[in-house]
């Protein structure tokens, strides 16, 4: 949540991108951390999120089912082309 907050900080930030390697930390509770920090924060900015790791499956099924209008990518240059094309899409 506190790094939602430091990048919501800065207005210039257009679309946030997350991407997460879990060996010691587990996929399932950083879906859960950032699933919580956007309908906490009410976060209206687009949100890439790229998870790998430990309970990955169960981290983009959480991410999946949220209902909320999160990106989910399998690998990191998706998520950067991701986070590129919305930006794109938003400034036009």
């Amino acid at each position: 949540m506190r790094a939602f907050r430091t990048v919501l900080a800065d207005r210039n930030v257009s679309v946030i991108l997350v991407n997460i390697f879990a060996g010691i930390n587990r996929c399932d509770w950083v879906a859960q951390g950032v699933v919580q920090a956007y309908r906490e924060l009410g976060l209206t900015l687009p949100v890439v999120v790229r998870l790998a790791g430990t309970n990955v499956e169960e981290g983009r099924r959480i991410i999946d089912d949220s209902g909320l209008p999160l990106i989910t990518a399998d690998t990191l240059e998706d998520a950067a082309k991701a986070a590129v094309a919305t930006r794109q899409k938003l400034a036009a």
